[in-house]
């Protein structure tokens, strides 16, 4: 069984015991969350569309633990001006393991 839910502003298909990241959540590692904006849940053939979530659809996930990903340089440049500018950025993440999949 599978599922597509929204969570900060993205959207992920997920099966259960998947390991994904996303936007930063509040909670502690091992707590669990439940995301109700559930847009699709399928098994094989049988699938249902939510319009736009599915009635009584459920996503359960365990916090695995919060962190950062990989340095992304942002450069600025203008030919023959003399203008350079170089910016690091670092996304917050939390890791989520999923338990549930719950499709009414």
């Amino acid at each position: 069984m599978y599922a597509v839910f929204k969570t900060g502003g993205k959207q992920y298909r997920v099966a259960e015991g998947d390991v994904i990241r996303v936007e930063t959540l509040e909670g502690e590692a091992g707590d669990s969350l439940t995301f109700d904006q559930v847009m699709m849940v399928g098994e094989g053939d049988a699938v249902k569309v939510g319009a736009p979530y599915v009635d009584g659809g459920s996503v359960t996930a365990e916090i695995q633990g919060n962190g950062r990903g990989d340095k992304i340089r942002v450069i600025k440049f203008k030919r023959r001006q003399g203008y350079r500018r170089t910016i690091g950025h670092r996304q917050n993440y939390t890791e989520l393991k999923i338990t549930g999949i719950a499709g009414a």
